[in-house]
This record gives C-alpha cells, structure tokens and sequence, in this order.
C-alpha cells in the first residue's frame, strides 16, 4: 500500500488511489437512446431500487412515469409561502394603519381590506418566490459542489449524446456483480463502477 507521510504532523494520509480496498460508491450505466433508458428505468424501477437516477441530455417525456417518480412536495411549500406573505402583509398594514400610527385622512377607515389587497398581493408574489427557490434547493440537496459523477469520463457525454442511469452506493440493493448483470441485461452499452 502506498502512503504519504506529512511531514508537518507525522500523520499518514490515505488517499483513494493509495486505499487497500477502496469502496463503490456509484454504479453508472451507459445508454445510446432515450427509448432504451425509459425501459431500462422501468426494469430499475421494477427491482424496487429506491436511491437512483436518470440523466439525459434533453427532457425526455415520460420518464418520471418510468422511474415511478412521486409528486414533489413543492407546490405545498410555495402554497404555504405565499399564505404566510398575504397573511403577513394584511397583518402589516393593520398594525401599522389602525394601531401603531393611526391617522385620519378624510374620514377613512385606519384599515381597509380593498386598500391593503395591493401590498398584500405583493406580499404573496414575493415569499412564494423565496418559498420556492429555498424548497427547491432543500427537496433537491442543494447546493452540492461535488458528485462521484464527474469522476467518470463517460458522464460527460450525459449533455450532448448519451443517456445514463446512476444508482447510488448507499442503496439497499446496491451490490456490484448483481446490478452490472441487470443493467447489461437492460440492455446498457457500458457499465462503471465509481469508487471512492
């Protein structure tokens, strides 16, 4: 085994390509066209993989259906978002028009609904905004500077011409001969195992 010594502390560092045993942590399959990775997902799917995805270099249609994606939980985050920037923004104007600063222009009403409905759409536009960006990145495990992806030679092609299929190391199922023998059955050109 091969190992570097720092000089500084005396401690030994490992690195991955010095590691006795290094384990998988990603198993990529390799596909020429969208209709092959839409069966090959199914078959994925089927097998009740749950830690896995599909990258493709355009949108293909149909293919949350084949992965047997969930609904997001992202509407009710925006919908939440928005109730809480209306309801804010009506709250808002009442304290300040009737309680905290109440002053009398011609005989109007210290508050109004139909005068505060303008600030309080504003309101409802601007936290359903911020509810959706920070839901997206929470629901997505963003931001993520690194993924064992790029690693991969292959991956690259993931944006011009190729169609992929990743499984996660930390899948139940996961187990290197077993998935190859399944994805080469799927009908993938080329199989890569990502090692840490």
């Amino acid at each position: 085994m091969e190992s570097q010594m720092n000089s500084s502390n005396g401690v030994e560092t490992i690195t991955a390509e010095t590691a006795i045993d290094p384990k998988p942590v990603l198993m990529l399959a390799e596909f020429a066209t969208a209709d092959g990775l839409m069966e090959a997902a199914a078959g994925v799917r089927d097998k009740g993989f749950k830690l896995w995805d599909c990258h493709t270099p355009y949108p293909v249609h149909g293919l949350d259906a084949a992965m047997g994606v969930k609904p997001t939980l992202l509407p009710w985050i925006v919908l939440c978002g928005g109730f809480f920037g209306f309801s804010g923004g009506l709250l808002m104007q009442g304290w300040m028009n009737a309680i905290d600063y109440p002053f009398l222009i011609s005989g109007k009403p210290f508050f109004s609904i139909p005068a505060s409905i303008p600030v309080a759409f504003e309101m409802t536009i601007l936290f359903s905004a911020f509810a959706s960006f920070g839901g997206m990145l929470l629901l997505n495990g963003l931001p993520r500077l690194y993924r064992p992806h790029f690693r991969s030679d292959r991956f690259r092609r993931a944006t011009a011409d190729r169609f992929f299929i990743s499984i996660d190391g930390r899948d139940r199922q996961f187990d290197v001969d077993s998935n190859s023998r399944l994805l080469q059955e799927l009908g993938a050109s080329a199989v890569e195992v990502i090692e840490e």
